[in-house]
């Protein structure tokens, strides 16, 4: 089985075109992080599960989406959860954010060569962007109850339409959240990963969801 069959397990409903780019990811990830380091060394031998997978787990959780529905992934790095959610939801939008400009090059670059058409970058801080967005999404950015007032803007409000869950917050992250998650001030609601992608890597890893 290729690694990136992974993806394809629990994503079967991807068509032709969805597959060749989550398959390309591979080899554009690791000729750009031999030159300007996204992920790191250990990781990118296990891209598929550590990085791509585990970012879908959103997705998962998400369930289908509204067609024009919008993301601001917020500390993108080098495109992560961005652009395997933006493979995913080819219907919605995304609006990739990064303090450094290099990282934003590097997932500009992949997005153009799988040609993905759904997403938007910036280079700047999460303070200069000032649109409103349906869900935030971030990878282990900073702690929760940082986070969250950084992005209260960038949420509109209380929109559900046809979506499973109103707007919101959703992030993945590690460990004991319990300290952070009493510091925020909103309803936080914390999962175990394994509900989604019941992978035993995950064992330790979580989703947040913050409802606005």
């Amino acid at each position: 089985m290729a690694d990136y069959d992974i993806i394809f397990k629990y994503f079967p409903a991807m068509d032709e075109k969805q597959r060749e780019q989550i398959r390309a990811l591979a080899g554009l990830y690791g000729e750009w992080n031999a030159r300007i380091n996204v992920i790191s060394r250990r990781d990118i031998d296990n891209l598929y599960t550590a990085h791509i997978l585990h970012s879908l787990a959103i997705a998962s959780f998400l369930g289908p989406l509204e067609p024009g529905t919008t993301f601001l992934d917020m500390g993108t790095g080098g495109g992560l959860p961005g652009i395997p959610l933006a493979i995913a939801y080819p219907g919605c939008s995304f609006h990739l954010i990064d303090r450094i400009g290099k990282k934003i090059r590097v997932a500009s670059e992949i997005a153009a060569a799988i040609g993905l058409d759904n997403v938007t970058f910036q280079h700047g801080d999460i303070g200069e962007c000032r649109a409103r967005y349906n869900y935030v999404v971030s990878r282990a950015v900073m702690t929760l109850d940082a986070l969250v007032p950084l992005i209260t803007k960038n949420i509109e409000r209380g929109r559900r339409g046809a979506n499973r869950y109103t707007d919101g917050l959703v992030c993945l992250k590690g460990g004991d959240l319990q300290a952070e998650i009493a510091s925020t001030r909103r309803p936080v609601v914390e999962y175990n990963l394994q509900e989604f992608i019941p992978e035993a890597c995950y064992d330790t890893k979580k989703l947040i969801y913050v409802p606005f």
